[in-house]
């Protein structure tokens, strides 16, 4: 794809644009380790979820929208819409708890709410799992994606891409701290939200599609579909049937972990108050699953009729490896027939999603690895200074393992899904642990352990050719370790009382998993209320939801559902409005 001069300044600017705030920030990023990975708890609710948004919102997204479009239909994308239930329950029911504890990485709830080596262990153990493995997989499965843009759209090899990009986020990540990488996020966001939606509409303009009306006239109704095919039992179920039942609450997925985790914990952690990390995680929640996805399913629909087949791919991307061709290119492809300005922009705009996800990974990993494992267990009692150089040498370790990595990845899939399914199960003690006292450290270690065993002998059968569909690994994988952490939990020591009683003060988490020891220690009732935060979680979702089907409605030119949708959406934000005035009305005494 050949760049004029105007795209050359439109990217050359953007990115200067872009990367002024990770300077200004860097002087107060030194300050120590509380500015460094949380900006000193006084982050505001906007810059809170513009945040959050903009890290979810990588190099690789778009491309696996597309890869669902063409290959299943737009109702494919179920299997992470579905999300949304997790991320409103982390909305009401734990953003404020989060918050209340004080933490500075949420893995040191460990030790807040847990005692002894089992906490200390498990501290220890998922810091160095999620921390280096499992985020040296997730930053790879997005280096990778970069890679392959950057291959179609300017003709770098791995190489080129992973120097420049790597060097680029490791000056940044290491300097600014989560300061700046928060307040370059906005600017990333907005720029990424302008090239995909000027991505979209010079696709709805070409020869090949003629505009909308024509895109939604040459598409079959199955593919423009919002639900699958009922009659399609098994992708009824696999789609839509156990995401919404079983795989919400159960599995732990990057970004909507069950509970909140990772870096939408951390973000939740650096907001200034309890009502600011509330708001923060409802507007994430709405731009992830409202805004965004529209753009991307337009475009992939546009694919589709400019390159019917993986031969029309192959042949408008010559240069590329043939081994690299697949659904998911066709959105690279579908950004090469871009105008002169539009390419520059969107190159700059899937940069700034590159750096996002980037950035915010480099920062939250190198937190569990010095906060939650070196600080802890290898060089407690150290100066701020100390750590904070150790936490930069660790930010550019990180980076150059995962360029390392991703030099001999031809596919990161196979390898993440394992990482993802050794989740399967777990997820359920993440929301309980917060409301139900009698949870302890060996409640988790044997969940941890069970889902792993169970996960690794599930994945080698289906090496040796034993067919296991995925919604039976996944409903085996959280029965079973349901019933054994059930029964560790019941057969264990409970933790020790004046642990429970400091947790419970500190956090007050609402319902009656806590009466026996509220009674027992004098405490005052929870001014949270369960009934409530139910109302909000049902009236969020439907917000949300409203919103993404009753745009698409709008679209498909579908009016009686677009207006009835936007009557939900209006009714359910009215009753959301009462219930939010209502959790954050002073009491009075």
């Amino acid at each position: 794809m050949q760049l004029t001069t105007l795209d050359l300044i439109i990217l050359f600017v953007s990115v200067v644009v872009c990367f002024s705030p990770a300077l200004y920030f860097a002087r107060r990023s030194g300050r120590g380790t509380a500015e460094f990975f949380t900006s000193g708890q006084a982050v505001p609710w906007w810059l809170v979820g513009t945040s959050m948004v903009a890290t979810t919102f990588s190099t690789d997204t778009p491309n696996l929208v597309t890869d669902f479009v063409r290959s299943r239909g737009v109702s494919y994308n179920w299997v992470w819409w579905s999300f949304l239930l997790t991320g409103m329950a982390t909305v009401f029911f734990y953003a404020q708890l989060w918050r209340r504890s004080g933490v500075l990485t949420d893995l040191q709830f460990y030790e807040l709410r847990y005692t002894g080596r089992p906490a200390a262990f498990v501290r220890g153990f998922r810091a160095v799992y999620l921390g280096l493995f499992f985020n040296l997989m997730i930053m790879s499965t997005v280096t990778l994606a970069a890679i392959k843009i950057a291959n179609v759209m300017l003709g770098w090899g791995r190489v080129e891409t992973i120097l420049v990009g790597g060097i680029t986020c490791i000056i940044f990540a290491s300097v600014s701290g989560l300061w700046g990488v928060m307040t370059t996020d906005v600017l990333q966001f907005i720029l990424a939200m302008i090239g995909v939606i000027g991505a979209a509409y010079v696709s709805l303009q070409h020869p090949a599609v003629g505009g909308l009306a024509n895109l939604l006239h040459k598409t079959s109704p199955n593919v423009l579909s919002l639900l699958p095919d009922f009659n399609n039992t098994s992708l009824t179920l696999t789609v839509l049937i156990i995401p919404l039942t079983v795989q919400w609450w159960s599995v732990w997925y990057p970004g909507a972990e069950p509970g909140g985790g990772s870096y939408i914990a951390q973000r939740i952690l650096a907001s200034k108050n309890e009502k600011h990390a509330l708001l923060g995680t409802l507007w994430f929640n709405v731009a992830h699953y409202a805004l965004r996805p529209w753009p991307w399913i337009i475009v992939a629909l546009c694919s589709m009729q400019v390159f019917p087949t993986l031969a029309d791919i192959q042949k408008a991307l010559p240069h590329v490896n043939p081994a690299l061709i697949g659904n998911d290119l066709a959105y690279p492809a579908m950004l090469t027939l871009l105008p002169s300005g539009m390419k520059g922009l969107l190159i700059a705009s899937l940069f700034a999603a590159y750096r996002s996800t980037m950035e915010t990974h480099l920062n939250w990993g190198s937190s569990y690895l010095v906060i939650d494992f070196y600080q802890r267990f290898l060089a407690p009692g150290k100066s701020q200074r100390h750590y904070l150089w150790v936490s930069r040498g660790l930010t550019a370790c990180l980076m150059i393992a995962c360029g390392t990595f991703t030099l001999f990845l031809s596919t990161a899939s196979e390898a993440f899904q394992l990482l993802l399914t050794i989740g399967a199960g777990t997820g359920l003690i993440y929301l309980l642990r917060w409301f139900w006292w009698r949870i302890n450290a060996w409640s988790e270690i044997s969940a941890m352990a069970s889902s792993f065993v169970l996960s690794f002998g599930i994945f080698i059968a289906r090496k040796n050719g034993v067919g296991i569909p995925d919604h039976i690994a996944l409903i085996t994988t959280v029965l079973v370790t349901t019933v054994i952490w059930v029964t560790v939990t019941l057969l264990t020591e409970p933790v020790d009382t004046p642990t429970l009683e400091k947790f419970y003060a500190l956090t007050r988490p609402a319902g009656p998993g806590w009466a026996t020891i509220r009674k027992r220690a004098g405490l005052p009732a929870s001014p949270d209320s369960m009934p409530q935060m139910l109302l909000a979680w049902t009236a969020g979702c439907l917000f949300v939801y409203s919103a993404l089907f009753g745009f698409g409605s709008a679209l498909y030119g579908r009016t009686t559902v677009a207006y009835l949708c936007g009557l939900l959406f209006l009714g359910s934000g009215i009753v959301l409005y009462r219930v939010m005035s209502a959790m954050f009305r002073p009491s009075v005494a």
